[in-house]
């Protein structure tokens, strides 16, 4: 029997870890873990230069939230799960870096008492929001999505995303300002 390969492994523990698979955390956040560096590193170069924090921390608070996770709906968004995987955790990271910033007395999460059978689809709902929405960008021209999703969810720059994308720095900031003027647009 052939080795199974990267992608593939990574589709199978992505399957696991929607189903609530606490190790297939473990095993994606090893298998990624340069890539999850380098977005955790990206993630920082936003927040003070003193912050108790280093890139390597954030990705051990991602671990952690990983496998206390019950399971991830599927919200029909499969195109490439690796990606999907990488932009779920950059937002996570935000969600993280976000409240560690919070002073100690605000840092009590206040959770809505919401039917625990409609939490998922309540999630699933704004997850499929934003694919309507990203999907509407993609009609536009599909690189605008691909240059919202790796300046938002990936916290890359735009030389990183016009190095990636084989385009120049002007061409990715008139796709990166037309999206951001319609996604305002469609958020009212």
């Amino acid at each position: 029997m052939a080795p199974q390969s990267k992608e593939g492994n990574i589709e199978q523990l992505m399957a696991e870890l929607r189903q609530g698979n606490r190790e297939a955390a473990g095993a994606l956040t090893e298998l990624l873990w340069p890539e999850l560096r380098r977005l955790a590193a990206a993630q920082m170069k936003g927040e003070r230069s003193n912050h108790t924090w280093q890139p390597t921390a954030l990705v051990n608070e991602l671990y952690l939230e990983l496998i206390n996770a019950k399971g991830l709906g599927s919200g029909g968004i499969h195109r490439n799960d690796k990606n999907a995987f990488l932009a779920l955790a950059a937002h996570m990271m935000m969600r993280l870096l976000i409240h560690h910033a919070r002073p100690l007395h605000r840092r009590v999460r206040r959770v809505p008492i919401v039917d625990e059978d409609k939490a998922p689809e309540l999630a699933i709902q704004e997850l499929s929001n934003i694919e309507d929405l990203l999907s509407g960008l993609a009609k536009i021209d599909p690189q605008l999505r691909t240059v919202v999703e790796m300046k938002v969810f990936e916290g890359r720059s735009l030389e990183e995303i016009g190095g990636q994308l084989g385009c120049s720095l002007r061409t990715i900031e008139r796709r990166w300002t037309l999206a951001k003027h319609w996604l305002e647009k469609e958020l009212g």
